[in-house]
């Protein structure tokens, strides 16, 4: 036990997710976020909007409608189908269709980076990007989508053929539309997302061939990188996988230095990962507690709250943004955490995570999340505009609610199968 576990007095020291209260408003929350994106995210000519804070439609006269959104729309409406939720299976049905018909490359096979309402938009090929369509035709196939297995099977042989590089264990970051490279770049992010998504196709197809990709790349980005950094997750890499500190891109899609907030998803991913494997790997769980508390360490904001967006490679604070899903990927590690480890630490850090996105980041009034915070907590669109999607915090609300097993669709049919009526 560590000093934290002090801090629970006996009385109160039994986990929040058993209590019949706090289940019920998880259930809740979950559900205010399928009201707030359901609907308002419907664009009738295909695809889905971004919406503003108040959940109206952004850029509805000209939308273009990127894969990470159409996708995670799918992964999370499927979830909303295997639970339960009325509504949820024609949603599934429009991005599905919209995925197939509008982002996927029948000429060079692949699909587009996005599309609006005239065709392709941004032709590139990102790893990234096919991980998400990996996730969400995953999720459909539990869900019951008549297109699922096609579109596995599509998105698994262009995987498989153009962005595995079995040398390194790893997925290449990104092509042109005919497939030619488009740098030497590797990333960290599209692997950590490739990896969600393989454990999410070896759920549900029994192929152990996705599970055997998702350790090699754990190893390499995990293992490998972020033991010899101090747990701290490298992002960016050259063409050979050496580390690149240098590195300065996108500040919202690859932002320079380091990211708490995907040491807390690696945390979490780590032990799924692990049970998937049989427990065999026990490298692993050693690591999700390491990246758990060194997250903690060096992103939570002692003063003001909230996880900083980036660090240097001096554990100093760059981009002080509080954004809403580092939080959420918080709130889905500790809950893993504390199911598999009896550090009350843990448990300490779910409730204080809750505590901090109930009273700063839940948008009570109009619904949502808040995505962006600033340093002292004030509401803040620099990075992001709006609510930009529904899948971090709705999984944040749900992963306490099911088996910490793997991942969430196939817990949800776990605890089906294991209830009685």
């Amino acid at each position: 036990m560590t000093e934290y576990a002090k801090l629970l007095p006996t009385t109160n020291a039994a986990s929040w997710t058993g209590r019949p209260f706090h289940r019920q408003w998880l259930m809740r929350q979950a559900n205010d976020l399928f009201d707030f994106f359901q609907e308002a995210s419907i664009d009738p000519a295909g695809g889905f909007y971004e919406l503003d804070d108040a959940g109206k439609a952004l850029n509805a006269d000209n939308n273009i409608c990127q894969i990470h959104t159409a996708t995670r729309m799918v992964h999370c409406f499927a979830i909303g189908a295997l639970i339960g939720r009325p509504g949820s299976g024609e949603i599934v049905d429009h991005g599905m269709r919209y995925i197939w018909d509008r982002l996927r490359d029948g000429r060079h096979g692949g699909y587009f980076w996005s599309s609006d309402r005239n065709g392709p938009v941004d032709t590139v090929k990102q790893a990234y990007g096919h991980a998400f369509v990996l996730l969400a035709a995953s999720s459909a196939k539990l869900a019951g989508h008549k297109l699922a297995d096609k579109m596995l099977a599509d998105v698994t042989e262009v995987i498989n053929a153009k962005f595995w590089d079995d040398k390194r264990g790893a997925v290449r970051e990104e092509f042109n539309a005919d497939w030619a490279p488009v740098a030497e770049y590797n990333g960290q992010n599209s692997n950590m997302h490739m990896t969600e998504a393989l454990m999410a196709a070896y759920q549900a197809t029994g192929d152990k061939s996705y599970l055997d990709k998702a350790e090699r790349i754990a190893d390499l980005i995990i293992g490998k990188h972020a033991a010899s950094l101090d747990y701290r997750v490298a992002e960016h890499f050259d063409g050979d996988w050496a580390v690149d500190k240098t590195y300065l891109g996108n500040e919202m899609f690859r932002p320079a230095g380091t990211t708490p907030g995907h040491w807390l998803e690696w945390s979490r991913l780590l032990l799924q990962l692990w049970t998937l494997g049989h427990k065999r790997l026990s490298w692993m769980t050693d690591a999700s507690r390491q990246l758990f508390r060194r997250s903690i360490e060096l992103g939570w904001d002692d003063k003001h709250g909230g996880f900083f967006y980036t660090l240097d490679w001096d554990n100093k604070p760059v981009m002080t943004e509080k954004l809403w899903w580092p939080l959420s990927e918080a709130i889905g590690a500790a809950a893993y955490l504390s199911d598999h480890d009896r550090d009350q630490y843990f448990q300490l850090w779910y409730r204080k995570l809750w505590d901090f996105a109930a009273n700063h980041m839940i948008d009570h009034k109009q619904g949502g999340w808040r995505s962006e915070l600033t340093t002292d907590l004030r509401h803040s669109a620099r990075l992001f505009t709006g609510k930009p999607d529904i899948y971090h915090a709705l999984q944040a609300c749900l992963i306490p609610l099911y088996p910490t097993t793997g991942s969430l669709a196939n817990a949800i049919i776990e605890a089906d199968h294991t209830s009685h009526y």
